[in-house]
C-alpha cells in the first residue's frame, strides 16, 4: 500500500542550544524536544516518589530481605517480562537478598500473568512474597488465591487498569488510577528499575548494607537490560524513555554490556561499540521473544543474568536457531493470512475496517507478529488467534493510530459479556482470550466496531516525512550525526526524508530485497539504496525510470569499507 506523503513543517527552534547542528536542531523541535532534555542525563529521569505505592513497596520488599524470607518474582513471557525478571533478580541478589527465585508462566500451559496455578507452584516451592513484573494488574483471580495463602503480592506492571484493581499489597503501575507519576509511556522494566532503585535508598535509610558489610550497589550496571527491555516492547519513547534508552546504550558502546547482549548482538552482527536502539528493536530483541513464542523465556532471563561469555554465547546460539525457527513458521502463516485474505476478492480499500483472523493449526507464540505484519500491510487494527486449550482461542491485537485496542476490547466485553473470556493490553496491542465457537460473532463485532471509530483516512494512513534533504547534506557525516542523536523509536520517530531520484541500476538481492544505484534529479550525485522485502510482483521493474523514495540515511560497512546508503522504506514510481 503507497502511503499519501505528509511533510513535517518548519518550526521554531529557537529554544534549542545553538550548539546543536542546524539540522539537528529542526528535527528536534519538530519532536517536541526541549533544551533542558538536550543535556539531561540520568538526572533528568522522572522523581521515583511520583510513582504511587513505590514506598510501600520498597518497604514490603525490603522487610522481607531483612527477614530472609523467599522472595519469588513472576515475570512475563515477552522481552519486556524478562528484562524486567533479570533487572530485579540481579538488583536484589547485589543487595544481599539471596533468597531470590522466578517464575515465567509458560504461555502454552499457563498462559499470561500470576495465574491461580502459578501462584500454586510458587507455593510449592515455599515462595513467601511474590513479586510481579510486567503484569498483575489485571491477575485479579490470581492474587485473591495467593491471600487466601497468606503469601503477600506486589505488583509492578505498566498495562491498563480495568474498571477493578487486584487486592496486593502494593501496586506500582503508573497506568493505575491517580498516579501522578508523568511518564504513562514507561515500559515494564522501567518500572521494575524505579522499584529496584527505592529498595535500595529504602536498605540505605534501615543501614542494611553497614550491618551486612556489603558494598551499596550502583545500579547503574542495569541499564542495558532496561534499555533492552523498553526499546523491544515498543513503548513510545517520550522524554523518560528516551533517557533510560541512551543511558543503557553508552554502557554498551563503552564496553560495559552484560555478556548475553553482547552474545546477541555478536551473532546479530551488530558492533556493540556502534549499537543504537534499532540493534535493540530489530536484532536483539526479536532473538530474545523467539524463547517465550516457541520454548521457555526462562532461557532469555538465564541469559540476561549470565556472567560467563562463553555460556552466554551457547544460549544465545540457542536463541538465534529459535528465532529462526519462528521466523520460519511466521512466513508460512503469513503467506496462509494473505491467501485468506485474497479469498475474499476485495481491493484494499474494501477491506473491513477491523480484521479478526483465525486458523486452528497457527502457531499460539508467532500470532502477535503475524498480528503486526497484516496490520502494516492493509494499515488497519488486525487481531489473529490460534488454538489454545479447552476449546479456547487466543488472540493477539495490534492497532493502527486512532483506534484504542483495549478500550475497544472493552466496549465489546460491556456490549456482548458471555463472548470475551479475559483481556488485557494497551492502546496498540491487546490479548484476549474467546471459546472457539465465539470466533464469528467476535469478529463481526471488532469489524462493527473499528468501522465506527476510525475514518477512511486513517485507513489510508500517512508517511511523515522531515522533507526534502538538501544535496549538499546527503554524506556519511549528516548519517552519522542522526544515527547517534536518537534514540530513535515508537513516537519519537527517527528522521526520513523524501526525495525524487533517476534509477540506474536495479535489482534483487537476497531473495526479496531490492538493490538500486539511484542519480539525483540534477545528475551531479549518485547513491546506493536498498529496499527491502518488496512486492516481487512490482520490483524490479525495468521500465520504471524516475521514482519517488521515502528513506533514511545509513551507513554501509563492506570488507572495512564505508559507504552512504538510503534506507527505502516507500518507493513509488513517477
Amino acid at each position: 500500500m503507497i502511503k499519501p506523503i505528509v511533510r513535517r513543517p518548519t518550526v521554531d527552534d529557537s529554544h534549542l542550544p545553538n550548539s546543536l547542528p542546524p539540522l539537528l536542531k529542526q528535527l528536534y523541535a519538530r519532536r517536541g524536544v526541549m533544551a533542558e532534555q538536550c543535556q539531561a542525563g540520568l538526572a533528568g529521569l522522572l522523581r521515583p516518589e511520583t510513582l504511587k505505592d513505590l514506598p510501600k513497596a520498597a518497604s514490603i520488599i525490603s522487610d522481607a530481605i531483612e527477614t530472609n524470607k523467599l522472595i519469588t518474582i513472576i515475570g512475563d513471557f515477552d522481552a519486556d517480562g524478562a528484562t524486567s525478571t533479570s533487572v530485579c533478580m540481579l538488583a536484589l541478589r547485589s543487595m544481599g537478598a539471596y533468597k531470590v527465585n522466578f517464575l515465567i508462566p509458560n504461555r502454552f500451559d499457563y498462559g499470561y500473568g500470576l495465574s491461580p496455578e502459578i501462584v500454586d507452584l510458587a507455593h510449592q516451592q515455599g515462595s513467601e512474597l511474590l513479586l510481579t513484573v510486567d503484569n498483575g494488574i489485571s491477575s485479579i483471580s490470581g492474587i485473591d488465591h495467593a491471600n487466601k495463602l497468606d503469601i503477600p503480592v506486589v505488583v509492578t506492571d505498566h498495562h491498563l487498569a480495568g474498571e477493578e484493581l487486584p487486592q496486593a499489597a502494593a501496586i506500582v503501575n503508573p497506568n493505575q488510577p491517580d498516579c501522578p507519576f508523568a511518564s504513562k509511556a514507561i515500559a515494564g522494566v522501567g518500572v521494575a528499575f524505579y522499584l529496584m532503585t527505592a529498595i535500595k535508598a529504602e536498605l540505605v535509610r534501615r543501614q542494611w548494607f553497614e550491618k551486612h558489610n556489603i558494598a551499596p550497589p550502583n545500579l547503574t550496571f542495569l541499564l542495558d537490560i532496561v534499555a533492552l527491555g523498553t526499546v523491544a516492547d515498543v513503548v513510545p519513547l517520550d522524554a523518560n524513555n528516551r533517557i533510560l534508552v541512551e543511558a543503557g546504550l553508552r554502557r554498551v558502546r563503552s564496553g560495559q554490556c552484560r555478556p548475553g547482549i553482547t552474545a546477541l548482538l555478536d551473532i546479530a552482527k551488530r558492533d556493540p561499540s556502534k549499537a543504537v536502539a534499532s540493534d535493540f528493536g530489530f536484532a536483539v530483541g526479536p532473538r530474545l521473544n523467539a524463547a517465550g513464542r516457541l520454548d521457555e523465556m526462562s532461557l532469555g532471563v538465564e541469559l540476561l543474568m549470565c556472567d560467563d561469555m562463553n555460556k552466554a554465547r551457547q544460549m544465545a546460539y540457542k536463541l538465534d536457531s529459535l528465532n529462526q525457527e519462528r521466523r520460519e513458521l511466521e512466513a508460512g502463516m503469513q503467506h496462509e493470512a494473505m491467501q485468506k485474505l485474497a479469498s475474499l476478492s476485495l481491493n484494499d480499500d474494501d477491506l473491513p475496517s477491523g480484521l479478526a483472523i483465525y486458523q486452528e493449526d497457527w502457531h499460539q507464540g508467532v500470532i502477535g507478529i503475524l498480528a503486526s505484519r497484516i496490520k502494516d500491510r492493509y494499515h488497519r487494527p488486525v487481531i489473529a488467534f490460534a488454538k489454545a486449550e479447552n476449546g479456547e482461542i487466543k488472540g493477539s491485537a495490534r492497532s493502527i493510530k486512532g483506534l484504542h485496542m483495549r478500550d475497544l476490547l472493552a466496549d465489546i466485553n460491556n456490549l456482548a459479556p458471555d463472548l470475551i473470556i479475559k483481556f488485557g493490553g494497551h492502546a496498540m496491542a491487546a490479548g484476549l482470550s474467546l471459546k472457539a465457537d465465539a470466533f464469528p460473532r467476535f469478529a463481526k463485532l471488532f469489524e462493527q466496531l473499528s468501522s465506527e471509530r476510525l475514518t477512511q483516512a486513517q485507513l489510508t494512513g500517512e508517511i511523515f516525512t522531515d522533507g526534502e534533504l538538501p544535496l549538499q547534506l546527503m554524506e556519511m557525516e549528516t548519517a552519522n550525526l542522526i544515527r547517534y542523536a536518537g534514540p530513535w523509536g515508537q513516537e519519537f520517530e527517527e528522521p526520513c526524508f523524501d526525495g525524487q531520484f533517476r534509477i540506474i541500476q536495479q535489482r534483487i538481492v537476497g531473495e526479496k530485497h531490492l538493490k538500486l544505484v539511484l542519480e539525483s534529479v540534477c545528475g551531479t550525485m549518485m547513491f546506493d539504496a536498498i529496499a527491502f522485502n518488496v512486492d516481487l510482483k512490482v520490483w524490479p521493474d525495468l521500465q520504471v525510470q524516475h521514482v519517488e523514495l521515502v528513506y533514511t540515511l545509513d551507513v554501509n560497512e563492506f570488507r572495512g569499507n564505508q559507504s552512504l546508503q538510503l534506507m527505502v522504506k516507500q518507493i513509488k514510481s513517477t
